[in-house]
């Protein structure tokens, strides 16, 4: 690792012993959030109890469009380990790589062992049967279903819920810019949720609070609320729902000098809608920052006389969100990131309008209008997204041109790892039984979210 390189940081894996903690390398900072942090992975790492597999489907085989193996009875382990209540054959994605054989699910909701014979990357989607990779990670989740994170009530739930038919087993509910009130109103029932999980619902892991503290310049879609850092207001909305991640903007008065402060006191802070320049980001990384957020939109562009914010993770960083609905970003743009950036991983940054025809809907205070695809304000400007984690796959392996065992990981394994959550984001022995079951042509057919099975037939 080049020391050079402020912000890099190695990503956990999966016996690391600093699940949850705020900050990798910051132990002065675990030490401060720990009961805090304790309570999040509590809430985030609880077994699933609620989701439950569904009846099989009279007629229903194992064929290309079916489930990958019906449902095994349960059994006891020669070993006398906890009973297998599930098994699922096809081609699975390890973190050692692709191999064709059986994931064994036990009644913990968490995976037994995964058995097989190893497959060379680029076969991957040769193959008429199933292809398994971890469940999707989302870490930008506005909304989905005609349905609004800052509407409160039961609307994360619905989110959650459509996310999961596309793929979704975990994902961050994500605030617009606003007044203290609306957020208040917002992160209440998102607490509530996470702390218990519901039925066919991906699962919700807390908050992403994309502003208010960011810059009045670089608003994007988001409304005129910006503010510099509080910590006294990110205390009080931290105990109505666990925040995981906090975007904020280095350059507003303030707020540089309070990252080392956020990171004392539990908080992953990254780095967006911004009007800083390169060296304002180099310097937000150095106090603590750990990525970018929607990387390449709403902050300072690259130029080569003026690097901005854009060549600050360009050169720096080891984490970033991408939206790869290829509006947001052109393709040649992602792929030069994805060499410059190891774990750049993809958002959805979803908005109401994910799953729904065209036409109006709301994002937080401000109306937006669907249209061809892409959701604008009416000025035209993009103002989130329709994407959804599978067909953001789909774009990664078919227009893109990534493997596909690199395009999962980047919705799966490299969140899980930013947010230092060693048993998500992996096929592995002890990690949670998150998977999503794919034919070859990447079209969803089953989602495991903790060990349950989640219905998808509204996502085919």
């Amino acid at each position: 690792m080049r020391s050079d390189r402020p912000g890099r940081r190695p990503p956990a894996g999966a016996g690391d012993a600093r699940a949850g903690g705020p900050r990798a390398g910051h132990r002065s900072a675990r030490q401060a959030a720990a009961g805090r942090q304790r309570q999040h992975r509590r809430a985030a790492g609880a077994p699933h109890a609620s989701v439950r597999a569904q009846p099989h489907r009279r007629g229903q085989g194992r064929g290309r469009g079916g489930r990958a193996d019906g449902r095994a009875p349960r059994r006891q382990e020669r070993d006398g380990s906890r009973p297998v209540t599930r098994s699922l054959k096809g081609r699975i994605l390890t973190p050692a790589g692709l191999v064709d054989g059986t994931l064994r699910i036990g009644s913990n909701g968490r995976i037994e062992a995964v058995e097989g014979t190893p497959v060379a990357p680029e076969s991957a989607r040769d193959t008429a049967g199933p292809l398994l990779l971890p469940g999707f990670i989302d870490l930008h989740v506005h909304g989905a279903a005609g349905r609004d994170i800052m509407e409160g009530g039961d609307a994360a739930l619905q989110v959650a819920r459509k996310h999961a038919e596309h793929g979704t087993t975990a994902l961050l509910a994500t605030t617009m810019t606003a007044p203290m009130e609306d957020l208040r109103a917002s992160l209440a029932p998102v607490g509530a949720l996470a702390r218990k999980g519901e039925p066919g619902a991906a699962r919700v892991l807390g908050m992403h609070l994309e502003g208010p503290y960011i810059s009045s310049e670089k608003l994007g879609a988001q409304p005129p609320y910006a503010r510099p850092v509080s910590l006294d207001e990110l205390k009080e909305l931290d105990a109505l729902a666990p925040i995981r991640l906090l975007t904020i903007a280095p350059e507003v008065p303030g707020n540089l000098d309070a990252i080392p402060r956020l990171v004392a006191a539990g908080f992953r802070v990254q780095i967006g809608h911004t009007a800083g320049t390169y060296e304002d980001g180099v310097q937000a990384l150095q106090r603590g920052a750990r990525g970018f957020t929607h990387l390449f939109n709403a902050m300072t562009p690259l130029h080569h006389r003026m690097p901005g914010m854009v060549g600050a993770a360009l050169a720096h960083a080891q984490y970033a969100e991408i939206i790869p609905d290829l509006l947001h970003v052109h393709p040649g743009a992602i792929r030069a990131a994805m060499r410059s950036i190891p774990c750049l991983y993809c958002v959805t940054d979803s908005t109401a309008a994910t799953g729904m025809p065209d036409g109006e809907y709301r994002l937080g205070r401000q109306p937006v209008t669907k249209c061809l695809g892409g959701v604008r304000l009416a000025d035209g400007t993009l103002a989130g997204s329709t994407l959804t984690m599978d067909r953001a796959l789909r774009n990664l392996v078919d227009v893109i041109g990534l493997a596909l065992d690199d395009a999962a990981r980047r919705l799966s394994t490299h969140a899980a790892d930013f947010l230092e959550l060693p048993d998500r984001g992996r096929l592995a022995a002890g990690a949670w039984a998150d998977v999503v079951v794919l034919d070859r042509d990447l079209r969803v057919q089953e989602v495991l979210i903790e060990g349950g099975s989640t219905d998808v037939a509204h996502a085919r």
